[in-house]
């Protein structure tokens, strides 16, 4: 035992020494916002000098303040900037960077780039072009696949030329059918198909969408797998013939194919095919002679067999939670490798330590899945004080308080992650930390997130990549208070108003408090500076706990239950909170003025059941209809762009068109018209 002990010790001691050494002076980061942010991290732990590329709108962003040096590669349109590879090379040559390291999105994937860097001596940290170029194009990889003994999904290996030809291709194969870019990632580019007409509608829509998104229209058709998960295997490998995998990430939790909520390990995946799964990934990266992180992403069924969907050959949104349950810094390793260092590890350094869940807290409305713009007028991240090498929380972000959230990019606002030595553990300690993440200026979907954490059949492990669209077919706009959440919210919520309207004075005050419908006769009983509130002849007693910043406020109900909540805004009348992350409006009013407020006539809402209007802020890329055209209900009329994702709006109705209010180029905002019918 004592010899092992040294033995390990010994051999932590040498990846310690190895890790120390400085593989770049200086890097550049071809990327934005929360990922840029992440890359510079871990440079500056190993002393590495870091340079921005920014955007003309992102100058004042958290990455190019972080940032040792910062160069604008051109105006605010991805094409024109984080795109733009002759800019961002000649930043790296004008600052004397020796690598650029790409994050994801943007160039991370584009084997032209890692070309280009290389032909002018920049090391690009990410796999060999030849790997990129394999793994990126979705035919070509399964080609390779399948020759490496990796399991596939049944399909069609080439590219479909055209709609005729996909009608074809999608009958050959037996519907449903996935389409999907051949050049794509990130759920772009990606439709599901179950007869011939979405056929032809998926193909249209997804050939645009993969062009304006990866300069690349040709799709695959494959068998949709009905009721999968989606579980992904990451790997390390180098240029000394080493490779290794990091366990696995749960990732079915998705809305329009793209990651939601992820967790590591996957509570379905066993031991057994932990292993086979992880040396297929291996198998694959191997074929393509592949050096850098990757990721092998899978679809398992019911009975756990599981089927090569593609390799992302570069890092991961969610690699935070594998960093959690490992202890291994994925990025260091990529910079390591990326200088012709050896990986610090080997397959048997790879440990299991406790379980770890990422949300991806994003702008955008939890109902629709429609993106949202905007200034963050307040932004305050949970505490990560209490933090211990087993349990604490992480928050991956590129932004503060004051930076906008902009129609040119992925609306992702942070990676929000806990980890603790169980499951049950880590998803309790991911709701405290939603319910105190102050978010406020913009829409985002905390309370889809913090419902998720909640709901019995997640909790339970019990789902699949349609969980979403099964559990929350119209979207999540908050629900009613349970019983148990009055208990909590009603008084804290009294005893604020008490506090913030009345001086500190001893006595009985009565008020109703007004939500979800309900009047609730409340008393407020203040006693030498101690506040306790009856309902309905129960007595409860409330005190602030003082742990309050921004606009949360925890209090101690009873002397031994907690409760949070996010004071948002008070107009006189009513609390604007946030309260198990679902924002809330709920009066609070004396007798006499509730009984004024009941004489008060309801406005009722404006009809637009004339109009078209666009779900979301975006651009408008194709109007298919003039003035006095027929329509039918259900016929493609317009296209609206926003965050590179092509969203179809279709006519509400059957009809004439009465007036067109947009145009192509037109910059809409979210419910502006688009077309009017008689």
């Amino acid at each position: 035992m004592v010899r092992a002990g040294i033995l390990t010790h010994l051999k932590r001691s040498l990846q310690s020494a190895a890790a120390a050494t400085k593989p770049f002076d200086k890097v550049l980061i071809a990327n934005r916002g929360e990922i840029a942010c992440r890359v510079m991290k871990t440079c500056q732990t190993l002393g590495i000098k870091t340079v921005a590329v920014h955007s003309d709108v992102d100058d004042r962003a958290l990455h190019v303040r972080m940032a040792d040096e910062a160069v604008c590669v051109g105006p605010a349109p991805s094409n024109q900037s984080y795109l733009n590879m002759e800019a961002i090379i000649e930043a790296a040559v004008s600052t004397g960077a020796q690598a650029v390291h790409p994050g994801y999105g943007f160039l991370s994937e584009n084997c032209k780039f890692a070309q280009l860097l290389e032909e002018n001596g920049i090391a690009f940290i990410g796999p060999k072009e030849k790997a990129i170029e394999a793994m990126g194009d979705k035919i070509e990889s399964k080609i390779i696949a399948r020759a490496a003994q990796v399991n596939c999904i049944p399909g069609f290996d080439g590219v479909v030329e055209d709609e005729t030809a996909a009608v074809r291709i999608a009958n050959e194969v037996g519907y449903p059918v996935m389409i999907k870019a051949s050049a794509g990632g990130g759920g772009k580019g990606m439709r599901i198909a179950w007869n011939d007409a979405e056929v032809k509608e998926g193909f249209k829509l997804s050939s645009e969408e993969a062009a304006s998104s990866f300069g690349d229209d040709r799709l695959l058709i494959e068998r949709y797998i009905d009721n999968p998960r989606h579980v992904e295997i990451q790997i390390l490998a180098d240029s000394h013939g080493n490779c290794i995998y990091l366990n696995e990430r749960e990732c079915s939790i998705q809305r329009r194919n793209q990651k939601v909520v992820e967790e590591a390990p996957s509570s379905f995946i066993t031991p057994e095919v932990r292993k086979a799964m992880g040396e297929q990934a291996c198998q694959l990266a191997r074929a393509v002679n592949y050096q850098s992180a990757g990721t092998v992403e899978f679809l398992v069924d019911s009975q756990s067999n599981f089927y090569f969907l593609e390799m992302n050959t570069r890092l991961q949104v969610e690699h935070p939670i594998t960093e959690c349950i490992t202890g291994v810094d994925i990025v260091q390793e990529m910079l390591r490798v990326a200088a012709g260092h050896p990986l610090s590890y080997t397959q048997t350094d790879i440990p299991i330590k406790g379980w770890a869940v990422e949300c991806r807290v994003y702008a955008e409305d939890p109902v629709r899945y429609l993106p949202s713009i905007g200034l963050l007028t307040k932004y305050i991240e949970p505490p990560v004080s209490g933090n211990t090498p087993d349990t604490g929380v992480r928050c991956d972000s590129g932004i503060v308080e004051g930076s906008s959230i902009s129609i040119h990019y992925d609306p992702m606002i942070s990676k929000l992650v806990t980890y603790a030595p169980t499951r049950d553990e880590a998803l309790d300690h991911m709701e405290q930390a939603l319910d105190s993440y102050v978010i406020d200026g913009i829409t985002h979907n905390i309370p889809l997130l913090r419902e998720i954490l909640r709901n019995k059949k997640f909790r339970a492990g019990d789902f699949s990549t349609k969980f979403l669209d099964e559990e929350y077919p119209q979207g999540y706009g908050g629900g009613d208070l349970t019983l148990s959440e009055r208990e909590e919210l009603v008084p804290c919520l009294a005893v604020l108003h008490h506090k913030k309207t009345h001086h500190q004075s001893d006595g009985s005050f009565e008020y109703v408090v007004s939500y979800d419908s309900t009047q609730l006769p409340v008393t407020v009983v203040v006693e030498g500076g101690s506040h306790s509130v009856v309902i309905g002849g129960v007595k409860t007693t409330v005190q602030n706990t003082g742990k309050n910043y921004g606009s949360l406020y925890n209090f101690n109900l009873n002397g031994d239950q907690t409760a949070s909540l996010q004071h948002m805004h008070f107009d006189g009348v009513s609390h604007t909170v946030r309260y198990a992350s679902t924002r809330r409006v709920i009066s609070v009013l004396t007798p006499l003025q509730q009984s004024y407020m009941n004489l008060m006539p309801v406005k009722e809402p404006e009809d637009n059941t004339n109009l078209l209007l666009s779900p979301m802020p975006g651009s408008v890329s194709f109007v298919a209809v003039e003035e006095e055209d027929e329509v039918l209900e259900g016929t493609e009329v317009a296209v609206v762009v926003a965050m590179k994702m092509n969203n179809s709006l279709k006519a509400p109705k059957s009809g004439k068109i009465k007036k067109v209010w947009a145009k192509v180029g037109d910059v809409v905002e979210g419910d502006q018209k688009i077309l009017e019918f008689y």
